[in-house]
């Protein structure tokens, strides 16, 4: 068998010590065949496994494959999503073995050094990176269900990231789900990108997109993109990841607890 281990892969196994290494063979890259979209998930004890709702938006289950560290690819069955919580739980096709539980104590105090694993965008593995930062403070979000809990984590969660398990360090028990990061803009500067990507007039250029499709555009078009595309990559140190308390509350609505 590990012959077959990506190289990567066993240099990260072998420097990670028991907890990472745990962590790392139940995080996987989720990956929307119909949107191209792309982001970490990772497994639960039960055999499914959670990401973000907005990591699969308008995709069915067929649609999504979570990548192991090892490279293997896996199937889903099944696809159940909750948009105001922004959490979904898959089923695979194949039973996947080990997993991660819940914390279901009290969260961390603030100053807490937390962990997670993930793909953050523009790498793709196949082993995930280590983020490390430090609890800040909490924030509220309204939900059709009522009020759901974040924590507000001080460390670098990027685009990819979005449904990775948040650990305290050193703990293999899931206290949160990575969801979003924060990356100020003001609201004009906002209009004015979705201006640009909304026009339509002037010189229309051709080419590819990532999956090599074809796609027109103009030159406002382009710039927006290019303007959204370095947001994206802005290393802003402040993050947010939903509760581990809100993911019982989902699953349990889901008979999945």
């Amino acid at each position: 068998m590990s012959n077959l281990i990506p190289v990567s892969t066993q240099w990260t196994l072998d420097a990670a010590g028991p907890t990472g290494r745990h962590a790392i063979e139940s995080v996987y890259m989720i990956v929307c065949t119909n949107t191209s979209s792309k982001g970490t998930g990772w497994l639960l004890k039960n055999g499914r496994l959670i990401t973000n709702e907005h990591v699969v938006r308008n995709c069915s289950a067929s649609d999504v494959l979570a990548i192991s560290s090892f490279g293997v690819q896996h199937t889903f069955k099944n696809l159940v999503v909750d948009a105001g919580a922004d959490l979904a739980l898959l089923t695979p096709n194949d039973a996947l073995k080990g997993g991660m539980d819940l914390d279901l104590g009290s969260p961390p105090d603030v100053g807490t050094t937390v962990t997670t694993w993930g793909f953050p965008l523009g790498y793709n593995g196949p082993a995930p990176l280590l983020c490390v930062g430090h609890l800040a403070g909490f924030s509220e979000h309204k939900t059709s269900s009522g009020t759901s809990k974040h924590l507000v984590v001080n460390g670098a969660f990027n685009p990819g990231n979005s449904g990775g398990p948040l650990f305290r360090a050193n703990s293999n028990l899931v206290i949160g789900v990575v969801v979003s990061k924060h990356a100020p803009i003001t609201q004009f500067h906002m209009m004015a990108i979705e201006a640009l990507a909304n026009n339509k007039s002037g010189v229309v250029f051709s080419g590819t997109d990532g999956d090599g499709k074809p796609v027109q555009f103009v030159e406002s078009q382009l710039v927006a993109d290019i303007l959204t595309y370095f947001r994206n990559l802005t290393q802003v140190m402040i993050g947010e990841a939903i509760s581990s308390s809100t993911v019982v509350g989902f699953l349990k609505k889901h008979g999945a607890a």
